[in-house]
Order: C-alpha cells, then sequence, then structure tokens
C-alpha cells in the first residue's frame, strides 16, 4: 500500500498537477493539504475520474485537508479534538481498510512572538494528548502531513538562520519529540538518514535551484505500520513543474495485504 502526502498550496490551481501525478504513481491513499477551499467547490470531478472516493474539511482561502483513497473511506475525525472554538481546517482521520490515517496541516507558527506561536504549540499539545488515545487502539497508524517543524538541523538547508523561525524553535522540536517517542517512526528519516532531504523549497531566493529546502512534510508510523514499512521517499518532480507547489510529494510503503481497488465510479 503506498500512502502519499502533499501540500498542493491551493487545489484549484494545483489540480492539473495533482491529477497527472497521481496517474503516473498510483497511489492508494494520498493526504493532502492547504487545499485553500470550501467543500461545495473541491474539484471533486477530476478525482472522481482517476477512480478514488475522497472526503475533504475544507475552509475559504486558506488551510483545508483532503483523504484520497482507492478504498472505501472512514471519516472518523473532521477537526482536531480538544478545542471546540477552533475553527481551521487542519486535521482529517479516517480508517481506510486496515489502516487508520490523519491528513494533518499543523500551524506554521511565525512570527514568533505573536499569539500565532503560542497556538501551534497549543494546536501540537492537542495532537499529542489525540494521537496517545489513538495509539491503544494498537492498530497500523499514519499520521502524515505538512508538520511545519524540521525536527533536526539535518532537516534544513540554513540551520543558523532558521533558529529562531516556529519550524526550528526548540519548542516546536520539543514537541515533535515527545509526538514520536509516543512509539512512532520518522518513514523517511528511518530509510534515508542522510541531511539534505527536502520536501519544501521557498519561491522567493532562488531556492528551488540552489535545493536550499526544509522537510517538513512527514509520514509518522505506529509500531504496528511501521513493521510494515518497505520503502519512502520524496518525489521532487512535481516541484520543478510550471506553477508548483512549493511543496512536493512525500510517500511510504507499507506491506498491506488487504489492498482491494474500490470500483471507479460512474461519471
Amino acid at each position: 500500500m503506498k500512502i502519499a502526502t502533499w501540500n498542493v498550496n491551493s487545489i484549484k490551481v494545483r489540480i492539473p498537477h495533482l491529477v497527472e501525478w497521481v496517474k503516473q504513481v498510483n497511489p492508494d491513499i494520498v493526504l493532502l493539504q492547504e487545499l485553500k477551499t470550501i467543500e461545495a467547490q473541491f474539484p471533486r470531478t477530476a478525482i472522481d475520474e482517476l477512480g478514488y472516493n475522497v472526503v475533504v474539511s475544507g475552509q475559504k482561502t486558506y488551510n483545508g485537508v483532503a483523504i484520497l483513497s482507492k478504498l472505501p473511506i472512514e471519516v472518523e475525525q473532521t477537526s482536531l479534538p480538544g478545542d471546540l472554538s477552533d475553527e481551521q481546517a487542519r486535521y482529517l482521520e479516517a480508517v481506510i481498510g486496515p489502516i487508520r490515517v490523519a491528513s494533518i496541516y499543523l500551524p506554521n507558527g511565525n512570527p514568533v512572538d505573536t499569539e500565532k506561536f503560542l497556538y501551534k504549540l497549543a494546536w501540537m499539545d492537542r495532537l499529542i494528548a489525540h494521537v496517545r488515545r489513538l495509539l491503544a487502539y494498537e492498530e497500523s497508524l499514519v499520521l502524515g502531513g505538512d508538520f511545519n517543524v524540521c525536527p533536526t538541523d539535518d532537516d534544513v538547508y540554513d540551520p543558523e538562520g532558521f533558529a529562531d523561525d516556529a519550524l526550528c524553535r526548540p519548542e516546536s522540536r520539543a514537541r515533535f519529540r515527545e509526538l514520536c517517542h509516543l512509539g512512532f517512526t520518522d518513514a523517511l528519516r528511518t530509510l534515508h538518514p542522510h541531511p539534505g532531504l527536502y520536501t519544501y523549497w521557498d519561491y522567493q531566493g532562488g531556492r528551488w535551484n540552489k535545493d536550499e529546502g526544509v522537510r517538513i512534510d512527514h509520514l509518522l508510523l505506529s509500531p504496528q505500520a511501521s513493521d510494515q514499512l518497505t520503502s519512502a521517499g520524496v518525489d521532487k518532480g512535481p516541484r520543478g513543474l510550471e506553477k508548483p507547489s512549493d511543496h512536493t510529494p512525500t510517500w511510504c510503503e507499507l506491506s498491506v495485504n488487504e489492498v482491494i481497488p474500490c470500483i471507479s465510479p460512474e461519471v
């Protein structure tokens, strides 16, 4: 089973790239972030024509997450529990066949001297609390998405320059470690321990051409899912296209036996 995560930075703009990439790669599950649209305006027809089921938690102009799957999707959560006043569309959780997945768009948190950073840290605390409960199910669980955290200095091209950025602040990294220490495996880092492997390149400053990026898109696997991990990687191809997202797909493969593609819907 191939599971991918991709911050598309506007689904309306990037739908041609997404459709072409899905046709080429044929993933079983795709976790999307930063849709920047409400559910009613999500380009569902294009996804239906690919033969995928889709669920969306959208928001006008900002945020938004989705899950695409060849298998039927049983939605479990459309927002992160723990704060009923939080209306930002940043979390979507579902059971798909033999695994549970969550599409996560964690707050950026910049500038760090504002309420945005406090919101990021509180959101991470809520995520840790919720995931702790999920782990009690002892099932294959994949947390995928844009975590807006560079776990170590190996995950950023300029550690000194990013030292005070919310992506690299000690408070952010400490919470990411706490999450991982619950028993999760960082799929990409486990199989590719070398520095300089990135998933995001800023549009400014020619960062893409100079390969000056950061690794903030992650796939975290519960012990049960980690036991099934066979491969993982970053597909840099979409970042080099015209009018790309500033992120590129990250993926992993699990040796799951129960992969039965759903019947393509009639269009």
